[in-house]
């Protein structure tokens, strides 16, 4: 089996699949069929679906004509039916890992996706998983769905692996194709053609670990290092703050040693859909083991209360002002998670809205890359259309929640009754009278 699958990679015989058209599934899709092999796109949602199958693009960091001519020369298609699995050789899962309402891991969307593959699961089929989880899941959860869905033995009639995700929205530099791969699968055989596999596809080194549950745990300490180390920042803001101390200027000082340092900055909280919540599946699995993970507990409660540390820094500003904050206008700089994206996933930048909200404050939001966001954290709202002189004047307070480089700050600090900067967007603004940063 596995110098049969190497020879139909080297040939490009392969038939790849990948379940979950997100992200993380269609920018890996459209990397497959542009290296020549035919891709299959699963989701359960028709619409993703439809926009495929029509050449539309939805994700950031695909490019739209490499989507509409992988679609025209039926290098890649898409459907919502699983029976289709029969045809691939190679399938993907990257279906979301989210909490549920008691901070622990969700995998409902992984065990529902293994369920139907392994329904139509066959003999010299690869089957990696590609979405963050706690270690141990390729080989506790998902060995056995697919062994009994399909009656076929792991290592003898399919392999099966880990490979997470490396996926950072917005970033010019680092793309899907160009970053490099941590392969981890059940056997060497299965390593090895995984491995292959990704090499065919992608640019960026594969560097194959000895097991799943390495890969796995590789993810999870990629971003709970980030973890704990803007965990750290932030605490040290807020020390600053009291202590009449510029925290960025510390960070961009302590920057300047060339070894053993690495910058990271405050701000509003952590969000995406890894970062904030990668650590709560470590620590839930470590509780398997009697084991408590102090120090990256303690850094998620800081990032956790950062949103309402935030509010509380806008009051004080606004008390200055002789201003409550309860029946203040307050207008929001992005809503996004991150700087020049439309992503809005566990924005910390919502939870600063829903808290203003909570405290009585009138608030509005203008974000040019997300005109509206919707059912987060219980929350949903609407852009205003413009970032003009007049709107800004009639704001009590503007807060900075997003790093956005296409608005005019210039123009905001000119015209604003008090900025609140939480990502330190302005600093490059001589005139600070009217602006705080966090």
């Amino acid at each position: 089996m596995k110098n049969e699958l190497l020879k139909k990679i080297e040939d490009k015989t392969i038939v790849a699949g990948v379940v979950g058209l997100g992200y993380v599934g269609l920018p890996l899709a459209v990397e497959k069929a542009k290296a020549g092999f035919k891709t299959i796109g699963f989701d359960v949602q028709s619409a993703k679906v439809d926009m495929v199958n029509s050449g539309k693009n939805y994700i950031g960091d695909v490019v739209d004509n490499d989507l509409e001519s992988l679609v025209k020369s039926k290098m890649l298609t898409a459907t919502t039916d699983f029976s289709f699995i029969k045809d691939v050789d190679f399938v993907a899962i990257c279906v979301p890992t989210p909490l549920d309402e008691h901070q622990e891991p969700d995998i409902s969307y992984v065990r529902n996706s293994t369920i139907a593959v392994s329904k139509h699961l066959h003999k010299g089929m690869m089957v990696v998983l590609e979405s963050t989880t706690y270690p141990g899941t390729t080989e506790e959860l998902l060995k056995p769905i697919l062994e009994e869905g399909s009656g076929l033995k792991c290592g003898e009639d399919f392999y099966l692996g880990f490979s997470p995700e490396r996926v950072d929205p917005g970033n010019l530099i680092y793309k899907t194709k160009n970053t490099p791969k941590v392969v981890g699968a059940i056997g060497e055989d299965a390593a090895e053609v995984i491995s292959a596999m990704y090499r065919a596809v992608l640019e960026g080194d594969i560097h194959t670990v000895s097991s799943p549950a390495v890969a796995e745990m590789e993810k999870i300490l990629e971003n709970t290092y980030r973890n704990i180390n803007i965990g750290l920042v932030n605490e040290l803001g807020r020390l600053c703050n009291k202590m009449g101390v510029s925290v960025w200027e510390v960070i961009d000082a302590a920057k300047t040693k060339p070894y053993g340092f690495q910058a990271f900055y405050p701000g509003p909280g952590l969000g995406g859909h890894c970062i904030p919540l990668d650590p709560y599946y470590l620590t839930w699995k470590a509780r398997e083991f009697g084991f408590h993970t102090t120090l990256i507990e303690n850094s998620m409660v800081i990032n956790d209360s950062q949103p309402e540390y935030c509010v509380d820094r806008a009051m004080h500003i606004l008390n200055r002002h002789k201003k409550p904050i309860n029946g203040a206008k307050v207008l929001m700089l992005g809503v996004s998670y991150k700087n020049d994206i439309d992503d809005y996933r566990e924005s910390p930048a919502i939870r600063v809205y829903k808290e203003l909200k909570k405290v009585g404050a009138v608030v509005s939001y203008y974000d040019p890359f997300v005109p509206e966001f919707k059912n987060m954290y219980e929350e949903s709202g609407k852009s205003i259309p413009a970032l003009t002189p007049e709107v800004v004047k009639s704001y009590d307070l503007v807060m900075v929640t997003a790093a956005h480089s296409n608005v005019d700050y210039d123009m905001v600090q000119k015209n604003a009754i008090a900025i609140f900067d939480t990502k330190n967007v302005m600093k490059n603004i001589k005139n600070r009278e009217n602006i705080e940063v966090l």
